[in-house]
């Protein structure tokens, strides 16, 4: 963007003062921030935060953030001091199962680039000699962790950016957002007016009120947190600190005792001590009331008062993994206020409904400094290096942005926060928010139900047991190790085999379509995506978005089912606000073409029918042709099975002939019905989540947001089949590539097998190569038709196929293999073909399996 253009900051807190000081640096002039409270001590959740900043986070993009907030941290001195003490953390174990989870985030940390140790309980007691020896099992420790000073930190961005011509006004509350033309002009305060082509809310758990200012949905809850002080600790009285060198009084490393959600850190001869096990306590910021301008450590907004009785667990706990505070007692306490999420992430981007208006909210000190530089490089350049997708304020579906879903969860995700969460598992409450019209046959064939989106996911059918014994010796399931073996049943292998070999029925309902229709859609997709799209009704295109930097933003399917209409195949909801914002440009600038982007995904049902007797299914129920003449691969057509009208889509995730068959909603259980007694005859069964990514991984299908990101390019990802280079439109991202399309990439995404057949691995576990840490798994799973785990990871453009690597899981090393992919049908023969009604020997073959 053009960096003349005015921004107004609501809120002067560590995010906004830090997004003030990243736009300074990258030469904007024309800044403003806006803060309710005095510059002094605003009274949001930087006034109180505890400073604790422990980086491993099992999200990268969260990482990253907090490792360059402890970077920036480190750089801001004031009257000689920093705002960072790097005193280290230490996590301890006090239970077998927290060991184990030590040691799966001590593979985040290499991962993400984290120097971590895994050190023993004596070691722990060497580096906190306060602890109960007796408890500790072992610990993490990370030399970078530390304690910032919030409060000083800004302060000093205030003070520096304030030299640098930002202007701050304080005691100003915003009452409106000024907007024309679906753009925001500016802020009204209770001073006046303040134009402004862009404004970013920095507002933390205020956030929510102004997104209501423009209708906005800014899924955060405001929460209380207690947090304590004891009173002077024996063994710390009268210790000199070098406050100079040690800031914030404290010499022993931040402590996190995660087992009875607690942490500690020191506060000179003091302890301070956070507690996440009480109740969760939401609060509506609303009542809160306007910030006075007197605020001070002890009065401020977000600083709601201690409720001693919640807080008896954790002095109780305390005392036993500190014995020293025994002779102590709390001196005072405090519920301070912060914002959590649905999902536990922050709410960062765009707002969809309003051009020019940013939100970066639910931030906290740990991560401050790295969303405000995402920001920055949004605004400056187009994208932030570091992928944001996880952060993104659209990334939730309409249901998740209701009041009720936003409180339930996000009190779920406070009570959660130090709990061993294994990636697979899903939100207790609420369940059944969406269900597809399979839902009571799934139930009846006692299908197992994982939570995406709010939606009700199949992993697999109870009904499919009994094909575990009769399985052949090669498609027999291995055995498991325990953290593996959870969210997964082995009934998953006997629907990976009837999809390899006969055929199997997949509920496709819960990933998202969108309708793309108007005179404009061709135009639209031409100048968004990296293929030629203008190809006639019945084609099916897979292609990319991308930034202009040439980064993967998502892959999508574009159907087109008539001249102006296509269907689209989207990742997420951030897929269709893209979609719907830049067709809003486009029908700004050029009315003439026009374009409506819709979210069909609700009006639709699917079922993927896919494998070698697909074809003797279909025809069971359709006279149509479906052979290559009638039906080519990555075709589509409109038709009807036995009267119920229905899409055909050819492609498979896969790598098995057959089709998705979409159909309303209304139609879905006789469709599921008609399938399911047609199919009989060749052995067709109902096949879940768990046999789809496994074989998703053996076709090397990459998936959007884990397998790539807008960090990597299609060179790096290996989907270049997905671009175009002689398309003759222009489209986003098309310079970058002719650029891109020149250079020899230094990372690539590689396929990997594990090579004692059996060792899991389930995904973002650091990779090492000729014993040094090179990549990470981004997703994983058994392959059952190679019989053998199969991982995908980011490893040096230099590593080649054949090579060895080792994977490390739970602090042991598993032996991999770098394999070419897709592993199988690499020639897509089972895929263009027209199943085994037109091969004789294959069809023969079935038979006696069956």
């Amino acid at each position: 963007m053009d960096t003349s253009q005015s921004v107004v900051i609501i809120g002067a807190g560590i995010v906004g003062t830090n997004l003030a000081d990243e736009l300074v640096s990258r030469g904007w002039k024309n800044i403003t921030v806006v803060e309710q409270g005095p510059l002094s001590l605003p009274g949001g959740s930087t006034s109180h935060a505890p400073g604790l900043v422990f980086q491993t986070n099992p999200s990268k993009t969260m990482t990253l953030f907090a490792k360059y907030t402890v970077e920036k941290l480190q750089s801001l001195w004031k009257d000689g001091q920093n705002c960072f003490n790097q005193l280290g953390g230490l996590e301890v174990a006090t239970t077998p199962e927290r060991l184990q989870e030590l040691k799966r985030k001590h593979g985040y940390a290499q991962s993400w680039g984290i120097e971590a140790h895994l050190i023993s309980s004596e070691e722990c007691l060497k580096k906190y000699p306060l602890l109960n020896k007796g408890m500790i099992l072992g610990g993490l420790h990370i030399p970078s962790d530390g304690l910032a000073l919030a409060a000083r930190a800004t302060q000093i961005l205030i003070e520096s950016t304030r030299n640098a011509g930002v202007k701050y006004l304080e005691q100003t509350v915003v009452t409106g957002i000024e907007q024309a033309d679906g753009h925001v002009i500016g802020v009204t305060t209770n001073n006046g007016s303040v134009p402004a082509d862009i404004v970013v809310s920095c507002a933390g758990f205020w956030g929510v009120e102004i997104g209501k200012m423009i209708g906005l949905k800014v899924p955060l809850l405001p929460l209380g947190h207690q947090y304590v002080k004891t009173t002077a600790v024996p063994g710390l009285v009268g210790r000199e600190v070098n406050t100079k060198i040690n800031a914030m009084n404290a010499e022993l490393p931040i402590l996190r005792h995660q087992d009875q959600d607690l942490y500690y850190r020191e506060h000179g001869e003091q302890y301070g001590i956070g507690y996440y096990g009480h109740r969760p306590m939401p609060v509506d910021a609303g009542s809160l009331g306007v910030t006075p301008k007197d605020v001070d450590d002890k009065n401020m907004p977000s600083r709601l008062d201690f409720t001693p009785e919640d807080f008896a667990p954790a002095w109780e706990a305390t005392k036993e993994i500190l014995p020293v505070l025994r002779e102590t007692e709390i001196a005072e306490g405090f519920n301070g206020i912060f914002s959590f999420t649905p999902d536990g992430g922050s709410v960062v981007g765009q707002a969809p409904n309003l051009d020019g208006f940013y939100v970066a909210e639910a931030v906290w000190v740990t991560h401050s400094a790295g969303v405000a530089r995402a920001v920055a490089e949004v605004l400056t350049e187009g994208r932030s290096r570091i992928d944001i997708a996880e952060c993104e304020l659209t990334r939730f579906e309409e249901v998740q942005l209701s009041p009720e879903y936003v409180s339930e969860t996000s009190q779920q995700n406070f009570v959660e926060i130090y709990d061993i969460i294994h990636p697979l598992a899903p939100k207790e409450n609420p369940r059944n928010l969406r269900v597809s019209p399979f839902h009571a046959r799934q139930r009846e064939q006692g299908a197992f139900f994982l939570e995406v989106g709010g939606w009700e996911r199949p992993h697999w059918y109870e009904s499919n047991a009994d094909l575990v014994k009769t399985l052949p010796a090669e498609w027999r399931p291995v055995d498991r190790d325990a953290w593996s073996s959870k969210f997964y049943s082995p009934i998953a292998a006997a629907e990976a085999w009837k999809t390899r070999n006969a055929v199997a029925m997949y509920d496709m309902t819960t990933f998202h379509r969108f309708e793309v229709a108007g005179p404009g859609a061709v135009h639209l997709l031409q100048r968004l995506t990296t293929s030629d799209v203008t190809k006639g009704p019945g084609s099916i295109t897979h292609t990319l978005l991308l930034n202009t930097h040439g980064g993967i933003t998502s892959d999508i399917f574009v159907s087109r089912l008539e001249d102006n209409i296509f269907q689209i195949g989207g990742n997420t909801a951030t897929d269709l606000s893209y979609l719907a914002r830049e067709a809003r440009g486009q029908a700004k600038y050029t009315p003439g073409q026009w374009a409506q982007v819709r979210d069909i995904t609700g009006s639709t049902c699917c079922l993927g029918l896919w494998g070698p007797r697909a074809r003797d299914v279909i025809s069971t129920v359709s006279p149509d042709d479906f052979s290559n003449r009638g039906l080519p691969y990555m075709g589509v057509k409109k038709t009807s099975l036995a009267g119920v009208p229905v899409t055909m889509f050819r492609k498979s995730f896969v790598g098995e002939y057959g089709w998705e068959i979409q159909t309303t909603p209304e139609y879905g259980q006789r469709l599921w019905d008609l399938l399911s007694q047609s199919g009989k005859p060749h052995g067709l069964v109902a096949a879940g989540r768990a046999a789809f990514n496994g074989l998703r991984l053996e076709k090397g299908l990459r998936a959007a947001g884990s397998d790539m990101s807008s960090e990597h390019n299609p060179w790096e990802a290996g989907v270049t089949y997905a671009i175009q280079m002689d398309k003759k439109a222009d489209y986003v991202g098309k310079a970058a590539l002719q650029q891109l399309s020149r250079k020899t990439p230094t990372r690539r995404l590689r396929c990997l097998t594990v090579d004692d057949g059996r060792s899991m691995i389930l995904g973002k576990e650091p990779v090492f190569y000729n014993g040094q840490k090179a990549g990470y798994v981004t997703n994983a799973a058994f392959g059952y038709t190679v019989r053998k785990p199969v991982a995908y990871a980011w490893l040096p453009g230099n590593v080649r196929e054949g090579e060895a690597v080792e994977i490390e899981y739970f602090g042991k090393k598993i032996k991999a293999t770098v394999t070419s992919d897709p592993l199988h049908d690499p020639q897509d023969r089972r895929l263009r073909s027209e199943g085994a009604s037109s091969e004789p020997e294959l069809q023969k073959r079935l038979k006696s399996l069956l």
